[in-house]
């Protein structure tokens, strides 16, 4: 078997969630379970940092990864979905893992995935959790899949729970209000475990408080605690409310939204810093944020032979959605060309409103079965007022999107990951 061989099979025998939608949800924790004691549970052999919330957790994983490497540690870094390479899931040190170690972790598995019948997601945290252990990291950073409290990453127990904040997103298996939600990624607070939560909403704040009192877990709120202004996307002005020090931070990544994230890592760190053997210094902790990554945010992809910017964002729910639009309306265009694609179980009566009305959109689908159809698509999106053309695919938008364009314009891609990764 090869890696294209190996890669197909998991598709083939486990179907994917960001593919296929709730077929391939399972809940519970029995089967992750089974899948790690055949391993002989390899998230036990190294400390980790779990990361939880609807928006931002793939950003502060980074964060937290990129300062840790710098100060020193080995760092394993668990993220999904991926953008283009399976192998973006899971790295050590910023590193992929190789093909050939996922084509013999699948056939070493193989027999125990026809006889478990686990997720895609499942078998995926099984092969982070088994090659970090092979690669004798120091950390691991580890972000949860959807929810919290059933997702597989939840058998660790990590040195500090971080959950960055609460909006909705998959209502069907989390829950219809925001505190059911909250409960539901409360689930990663373990007994005597420090947790941050990214943001104090009133609406939320009691079941985090009554969660962590319950496990006996210290608890802070990273945005009483720190206070981020930004200035040109990159630069923030970062505040402790707690004595007033000023300091400033440049991130390796782009938008004003990052403000909320960077202050949840701060806090995290802060956290770290005592439950690791040394303490992590301010110059580790400002180059390693000067480092932090994540494909696909807020990035620019424009090749210099472009007519004008383009953009693109993996927002895709209302809480992500809404931080896109924020950061559009600071942006200094002419006419801005947006290229849309969404999955079928999106709830668009609740992003829509928030997207920009003078946009000349390109409605379409990328290439998986779980994407809304771009004709389908178009007809909602005229109905709530927005005005565009239908295109089949997301490159053949991107082209158009192009042609159209002037130098003074802009051009954006997103509403789903897999919108932006065909762009990428």
């Amino acid at each position: 078997m090869n890696y294209a061989e190996s890669i197909d099979y998991l598709y083939a025998a486990a179907p994917m969630f960001q593919s296929v939608g709730s077929r391939a949800y399972k809940e519970g924790l029995e089967t992750t379970e089974a899948l790690n004691e055949l391993l002989g549970n390899p998230y036990k052999a190294y400390p980790a940092v779990h990361v939880a919330g609807t928006n931002g957790k793939g950003s502060v994983s980074q964060m937290l990864a990129a300062v840790l490497r710098e100060a020193g540690y080995k760092v394993g870094l668990y993220t999904s979905p991926h953008l283009r390479d399976f192998r973006e899931r899971m790295q050590v040190d910023g590193r992929m893992i190789s093909e050939q170690e996922v084509v013999e972790f699948v056939e070493r598995l193989k027999p125990h995935i026809e006889r478990l019948k686990p997720s895609f997601f499942e078998i995926t945290t099984a092969m982070a959790f088994d090659f970090f252990r092979r690669q004798a990291v120091d950390i691991a950073v580890v972000e949860v899949g959807m929810g919290g409290r059933l997702d597989c990453t939840n058998v660790i127990t990590p040195l500090v729970s971080v959950i960055t904040n609460i909006s909705f997103d998959h209502r069907q298996f989390l829950g219809e209000t925001l505190p059911e939600i909250a409960g539901e990624k409360a689930g990663i607070i373990k007994p005597g475990v420090p947790v941050v939560v990214g943001e104090f909403q009133p609406e939320t704040a009691p079941t985090f408080i009554a969660k962590a009192r319950e496990t006996g877990s210290p608890i802070l709120f990273a945005d009483q605690r720190y206070r981020c202004d930004g200035h040109d996307g990159r630069m923030f002005e970062v505040e402790n409310r707690g004595d007033g020090y000023r300091f400033t931070v440049q991130l390796g990544m782009e938008g004003d939204y990052q403000q909320r994230n960077l202050c949840t890592a701060l806090a995290a760190l802060d956290i770290l810093t005592e439950r690791l053997p040394r303490p992590l210094t301010t110059n580790e902790v400002r180059r390693g944020l000067a480092e932090a990554r994540v494909p696909g945010r807020w990035q620019r992809i424009d090749t210099g032979e472009d007519p004008c910017p383009i953009v693109c964002d993996t927002g895709h729910n209302e809480a992500g959605l809404a931080f896109v639009a924020g950061q559009l309306k600071k942006q200094v265009y002419k006419k801005l060309y947006f290229v849309l694609g969404v999955v079928a179980d999106k709830e668009l009566d609740r992003i829509l409103p928030l997207l920009p009305r003078e946009a000349h959109y390109l409605f379409t689908q990328a290439s998986l079965p779980r994407a809304l159809a771009a004709e389908e698509l178009a007809a909602v999106c005229r109905t709530a007022g927005l005005q565009g053309e239908t295109v089949a695919s997301v490159p053949r938008a991107l082209d158009r999107a192009r042609a159209l364009a002037g130098p003074e314009d802009l051009v954006f891609i997103g509403g789903s990951t897999f919108t932006v990764a065909e762009v990428l």
